[in-house]
């Protein structure tokens, strides 16, 4: 085995990894910007759903602690918000 077998031929670079590496900054970049954009037009609309999810797995986690109907009247605000 040489020395030089590891090396790319003459003249040729071995740019793979960097132009992979530039596609992936690339999509990261544009998907940062599209969460950007999502949170600017439907954030607070989003954080309405996140705290009802979180009051929803709170209540089934307590279990007997809450009530059914609780859980219920959880589950309707949750469809409501879905709905909008």
């Amino acid at each position: 085995m040489s020395e030089n077998e590891n090396e790319c031929a003459p003249g040729e670079t071995n740019f793979g990894p960097w132009v992979w590496s530039a596609y992936r900054a690339y999509n990261e970049l544009l998907r940062e910007k599209v969460k950007k954009r999502f949170d600017a037009q439907e954030g607070p609309w989003m954080d309405k759903v996140a705290d009802l999810l979180v009051e929803v797995v709170n209540a089934r986690w307590e279990g007997g602690r809450k009530k059914e109907k609780e859980l219920e009247a959880l589950y309707t605000k949750l469809e409501q918000l879905l709905s909008e």
